[in-house]
């Protein structure tokens, strides 16, 4: 029990000692040093297994390396508290409880503010995880792009998108390692409606980190959009990442694609994705559709579905799986194998389903597909679909 008249430090000190102890706590900044060493910037604390024995880790970040050390949970506690006592004005707490921050910038007993959760798990505990697997939170492009701040923290309001861009990283690295491009040394990408660069900043880091080399484009139709990712990507030095202006359906890459990445397009412009990528011979598409509108309004309900088919919402529901299950069927008819997954958990986004498809090397006989595909929009009263037209399947 917290008592209620203690300095808002050791209330601090008592929420990370309860998070260790109950397996809540995630991850612990420290930002804004105060007498460290002049190029100390910030210090991360996860916690790690060694010899199958809990320890902290600390990260020290300074402005030219890093450098980690790692001590046993009492010793690192203890580290904890005495760098919260004079050395740093800040210290941010994430727990899957709750969120803790503490500043002592503006008084002498500091100010404690409780927040929500920004994680709902926590990180694993493996001393040596894959790197590539979980971009830096501190990573600049994210800072640039006004995800996350100065110390690594997500800002308000950015929790979920942080979230998001972990995850889409996370099923890259799971697509990709059983494609064929999982040992390609140079790739051509192409992340088609970039909006904000969020995801296309994420795939070039992702690609860095790696240590294969990506020439990446994101093609984006708003002018003021493509302006502003093209100044984060030179502040952040992405030498292999260009942004285009134009619409998806014009955009036409100078040579082929190995990846492309879709994510959000609205309505058909998912289906020209889709189909600028087969078209240019990419090996692997990863794609999150969404707003279903050109199926939707040509539905017409079976007679054994007219009943449940005549609430809005649940028709609207059929035509996001019809469409999206069209898509894939169609993507299998042109030689590659899909799949439709959950991309992240429907609390944080509505747009949550994902389609990878894979080119495969030894093409089946699209026969039988396609005869699925026709008794399909045959059923559903279908007369058009883009990716059907643009394939010549409709």
């Amino acid at each position: 029990m917290i008592k209620p008249d203690l300095k808002p430090r050791d209330r601090f000190l008592n929420q990370v000692r309860a998070s260790l102890a109950d397996g809540a706590f995630v991850k612990l900044t420290l930002s804004q040093p105060v007498g460290t060493e002049p190029d100390l910037v910030n210090v991360y604390v996860r916690v790690v297994e060694i010899r199958d024995t809990p320890h902290l880790s600390f990260l020290n970040r300074y402005r030219r390396r890093d450098v980690t050390k790692n001590y046993p949970i009492a010793e690192g506690s203890a580290l904890i508290a005495r760098l919260t006592a004079a050395e740093w004005q800040r210290a941010h707490l994430f727990t899957t409880t709750g969120d803790w921050q503490l500043r002592t910038d503006r008084t002498a007993d500091g100010e404690l503010v409780a927040k929500r959760p920004a994680f709902q798990v926590a990180a694993p505990v493996a001393h040596d995880r894959p790197k590539e697997r979980v971009l830096a939170e501190a990573a600049p492009f994210l800072r640039e792009l006004g995800v996350t701040n100065a110390a690594g923290e997500p800002r308000p309001g950015m929790a979920d998108k942080l979230r998001q861009i972990h995850r889409f990283v996370e099923l890259l690295g799971h697509v990709l390692e059983g494609s064929p491009l999982a040992d390609k040394a140079e790739l051509q990408v192409a992340d088609m409606g970039a909006g904000k660069g969020y995801l296309t900043f994420a795939t070039a880091e992702f690609f860095r980190l790696r240590g294969q080399s990506a020439h990446i484009r994101g093609v984006e139709a708003r002018a003021d959009l493509v302006k502003a990712t093209k100044r984060v990507a030179a502040a952040c030095a992405f030498d292999q990442l260009r942004f285009d202006e134009g619409k998806i359906e014009a955009w036409q890459p100078a040579e082929g694609l190995d990846l492309l990445i879709a994510l959000h397009a609205c309505d058909t412009a998912t289906d020209d994705a889709i189909y600028r990528g087969i078209q240019s011979g990419a090996s692997v598409l990863l794609l999150a559709p969404c707003c279903h509108q050109e199926v939707r309004h040509q539905m017409s309900a079976p007679p054994v579905l007219e009943e449940i088919l005549r609430h809005g919402i649940l028709r609207e529901r059929e035509a996001e799986i019809v469409t999206d299950g069209l898509r894939a069927l169609l993507m299998e008819i042109h030689g590659y194998k899909a799949q439709v997954f959950e991309f992240i958990s429907p609390e944080h986004t509505g747009k949550n389903l994902m389609i990878s498809a894979v080119k495969q090397r030894q093409r089946k006989s699209p026969d039988v597909l396609r005869e699925q595909f026709r008794a399909i929009v045959a059923h559903y009263g279908i007369r058009q679909q883009r990716l059907a037209t643009l394939l010549g399947e409709l």
